[in-house]
């Protein structure tokens, strides 16, 4: 149930990896205000806005380990009324984030027997922008290829020597005795998950088989029962259930993905093309991270504002001099064009900042990149990462994907958090 291939990829930056996965543990896993089935069926239909197959199988697994119904599976009409209302924000966030006001929040609170509390409201919207941000993450990093038709594997594998696989405990840093230990879990669980991709793939066949054979049946018992003037109607148990069990109760990958989402059509569009009569531009002088966001978040969800601004930290801190120099910037100059272009393409500005700079440091196809990762990663593909900067390294365009992962993360917070304040003022 771990994220192998994001953190080996990850691992090229230890120290981020680190503070990365503290949060998630702390967000899935610690004590919080939502139950732990709901905290992966919303990462599933957070996932599920991407087509992001591999957070979904992840997620699916860890839901029915957690003791989540697998009735829940089916799609969301299975699901609590409660969880569906988060439908709507959980798509505004993922694509069109401006578009989030107080009256989204309010609906949320104030559905009398389906309520949410804000608390409550505040983990599942973290839990929503950290899967959406790690879903451009799987996809710019080529992760989601392992999960793909004929399973490509990653973009470009690592040598043994650069991996690093973490676990989420608090104060230990990547020591050589927990790497080896982590190695070898790493190497059992990739064995595990073969054998299970193989038990998926041999389930599905079985599948199909068996509901061609039940709609042969079917279509032969209402012929019948039309002469005869009596129908009887017997269904498989297992029909329907594609992402969920057989009747062994085996576990199936989550073969359709629309079953977790509403109003499909519903992506990104250019800031630029919204309604200026409704959406204005956010300047981060109104309201920021540092002097708005983290308080109010540490507040109603005890600790996660330390965790995610120690990751938000941790990314800014990383060293980029080659990337800079190439560039002929420094490090910091660089790395805050590519934040703040990352930010402008979600409608938030910086009064502080001359974004010429956006267009003199970064060449034509790394925005290409940035922008097609951030805003529709599902459209990325191997050709677009091997093509934007031959020459810079490999740990070099996951630093750039990590930049991506948390400024698209920070944004869909700020929105959501504003009209959360907006709310309770």
């Amino acid at each position: 149930g771990r994220l192998e291939a994001v953190t080996q990829q990850m691992g090229y930056h230890p120290q981020y990896l680190d503070s990365f996965l503290k949060m998630q543990h702390y967000l899935l896993h610690m004590d919080g205000p939502l139950p732990f089935d709901c905290r992966h069926y919303i990462a599933i239909m957070a996932a599920a806005r991407h087509q992001c197959r591999y957070l979904v199988n992840l997620h699916v697994l860890q839901f029915l380990r957690a003791g989540g119904d697998p009735q829940w599976l089916r799609g969301l009409d299975f699901i609590p009324p409660k969880l569906r209302n988060l439908n709507e924000i959980n798509k505004i966030l993922a694509h069109r984030p401006w578009l989030i006001t107080k009256e989204h929040i309010e609906k949320l609170l104030k559905i009398s027997e389906w309520s949410w509390s804000l608390a409550e409201l505040v983990h599942a919207v973290v839990l929503l922008a950290h899967c959406h941000a790690l879903a451009s993450f799987v996809f710019g990093c080529g992760c989601e290829q392992d999960e793909g038709p004929g399973g490509r594997g990653s973009l470009k594998p690592l040598s043994p020597g650069n991996q690093c696989f973490c676990e989420a405990t608090a104060g230990n840093g990547c020591s050589q005795e927990l790497l080896r230990i982590n190695r070898k879990r790493s190497l059992d669980s990739c064995m595990e998950l073969d054998s299970l991709r193989e038990r998926m793939q041999r389930i599905h066949v079985e599948t199909e088989g068996r509901e061609e054979t039940r709609l042969l049946q079917q279509d032969r018992e209402e012929g019948e029962g039309q002469e005869a003037g009596v129908a009887e109607h017997r269904s498989d148990p297992s029909v329907g259930l594609s992402p969920l069990a057989d009747t062994d109760g085996e576990v199936t990958s989550a073969t359709n993905l629309s079953c977790y989402m509403q109003d499909p059509d519903f992506g990104y569009q250019d800031f630029a093309r919204r309604d200026e009569d409704q959406t204005q531009v956010f300047r981060v002088q109104d309201y920021s991270w540092e002097d708005h966001g983290f308080s109010l978040v540490n507040r109603l969800y005890s600790d996660i504002g330390h965790l995610l601004d120690e990751k938000f930290r941790m990314v800014d801190g990383l060293q980029s001099s080659a990337m800079a120099k190439r560039q002929g910037c420094e490090p910091s100059v660089f790395k805050r064009g590519i934040w703040n272009y990352i930010h402008c393409m979600f409608g938030i500005r910086y009064d502080d900042y001359d974004y010429a700079e956006v267009n003199q440091l970064l060449e034509r196809m790394l925005k290409v990149y940035i922008k097609t990762v951030t805003c529709y990663p599902e459209k990325t593909n191997p050709e677009m990462f091997d093509r934007f900067w031959k020459q810079f390294k490999h740990s070099e365009k996951v630093h750039v994907n990590l930049l991506i992962l948390e400024a698209r993360m920070q944004a869909e917070l700020l929105y959501a958090l504003q009209a959360i304040t907006q709310y309770m003022i």
